[in-house]
């Protein structure tokens, strides 16, 4: 069994971005920090909103070479994105429509990131190489730290 996520990642990402408005530099940061801590995991990283073609362009990551735009609504992604609630897949091949970008791939986490004001600023987006890797309580410290990271763009 994988290890569940630590939450004092919440601390570090806090402490890491004090000080720091810049949003590709804070999401550069932050997918690094999640893929040099969280245990089991192929690609972190995250996908940001584009109005005005209502769809996902790829931003920051750490992993394997991405999918560069995906459509809202569709694979887990866009799911995350129209519904604004986190997707926690055990299995993507069970997920219909999903995107395969990495086939290595086999379990997901997105997290809708939306600013204060209701603004939505894209996803952020986990990829393990094991089924079933994320438990509810590695998607609670995920939420947080989504919303930690938020806290520092709302700044910006």
């Amino acid at each position: 069994m994988t290890e569940p996520i630590n939450t004092l990642i919440t601390a570090q990402l806090d402490a890491l971005l004090h000080g720091e408005t810049n949003l590709t530099a804070n999401l550069a940061n932050a997918s690094a920090l999640l893929k040099q801590t969280v245990a089991d995991i192929n690609w972190a990283g995250f996908y940001l909103y584009q109005p005005q073609t209502d769809d996902l362009i790829l931003g920051p990551f750490q992993g394997n070479v991405a999918c560069v735009h995906i459509e809202n609504n569709r694979g887990v992604c866009g799911t995350a994105l129209s519904t604004q609630t986190t997707q926690r897949i055990a299995d993507v091949h069970q997920f219909a429509g999903h995107i395969a970008c990495d086939s290595a791939s086999n379990a997901e986490i997105v997290v809708p990131l939306t600013l204060a004001d209701g603004t939505k600023l894209g996803v952020m987006d986990i990829d393990s190489p094991s089924i079933d890797r994320f438990s509810v309580d590695d998607q609670h410290v995920l939420e947080e730290f989504a919303r930690v990271l938020l806290t520092h763009v709302d700044k910006a």
